[in-house]
C-alpha cells in the first residue's frame, strides 16, 4: 500500500512539475502577447534610428534612394527584406559596404528594419524609354517560348509586387534591377541563385535591360 502511494507520490510531482512548466510558458506567453503593442512602438522607434544613422546615406530616410546604384526599399517586402540582411550578413550575400553595415545587427533589428520599409511609400514614375519598356512588359508578363524564358510575372506577380519570400520589383531603378540580373547570371549574386541565373542565362541584354526599364515604371 505504502509502496502504491509512493508511486501515486512521484506521479503527482512529476505532474505537477510539467503543469508548472506550462503554467509559465502560458505566463510568459500571455505577457509577450499583452507587451505586443509596446515592443512594436520600441521595434519601429529602434528602426528609425538605425535608418537615421546609417541606411538613409545610401537608401534614403524613407527607402526613396535618389541614385540609381542603390536599391529603393520603399514598399519592399518586410521578410524579403530582413532575409537580404541577414545574408549579407552570413556573408551568403556578397557585398563589401552591406558587409560593414549590418555587422552589429540582431536579428530583431532586421525584422524591425523590414516592418519598417514595407510601411512606406513606394516611389511611382515613368520609366524613361517607353519602347523599352514596352519590350519588357511583353518579356514580364509572357516570356519567350522560343528561347525558354518564362514570365516574370508567375513568380513576382502580375503587378510585381513579389512576395514575403521574393521581392518587390516594381518602381525599382532599372539600372539596379538590370545590374542584379547581370549578377545572377555571373554567378556574382550569391544567394537565390539556383533559379534566377537558370532564367537570365536565357535572357538577351536587350531583354534584361528592357524588363529593368518596364519595372522602372510600373
Amino acid at each position: 500500500m505504502r509502496a502504491c502511494l509512493a508511486r501515486n507520490t512521484k506521479i503527482d510531482n512529476s505532474e505537477m512539475n510539467m503543469l508548472s512548466t506550462y503554467l509559465l510558458k502560458a505566463i510568459a506567453l500571455a505577457g509577450m502577447v499583452l507587451a505586443t503593442p509596446a515592443w512594436s512602438q520600441a521595434d519601429e522607434a529602434r528602426a528609425k534610428k538605425i535608418v537615421s544613422g546609417v541606411c538613409f546615406i545610401c537608401h534614403g530616410a524613407e527607402g526613396e534612394s535618389s541614385s540609381e546604384v542603390f536599391p529603393r526599399l520603399a514598399g519592399q517586402n518586410a521578410e524579403y527584406v530582413a532575409k537580404q540582411l541577414e545574408n549579407f550578413k552570413s556573408g551568403k550575400r556578397k557585398s563589401t559596404a552591406m558587409a560593414d553595415m549590418v555587422t552589429k545587427l540582431t536579428p530583431d533589428e532586421m525584422i524591425a528594419l523590414g516592418r519598417f520599409f514595407e510601411k512606406q511609400t513606394p516611389s511611382v514614375e515613368l520609366a524613361k524609354d517607353q519602347g523599352l519598356a514596352g519590350v519588357g512588359r511583353y518579356i514580364y508578363h509572357s516570356g519567350n517560348k522560343f528561347s525558354g524564358v518564362p514570365a516574370c510575372a508567375s513568380c513576382h506577380g502580375t503587378d510585381a509586387k513579389g512576395t514575403s519570400a521574393l521581392p518587390r520589383l516594381a518602381g525599382q531603378h532599372a539600372a539596379y534591377t538590370e545590374s542584379q540580373l547581370k549578377q545572377f547570371n555571373l554567378r556574382e549574386r550569391t544567394n537565390d541563385n539556383a533559379v534566377m541565373h537558370v532564367i537570365v542565362s536565357r535572357m538577351t541584354p536587350l531583354e534584361v535591360a528592357a524588363v529593368a526599364e518596364y519595372l522602372s515604371g510600373k
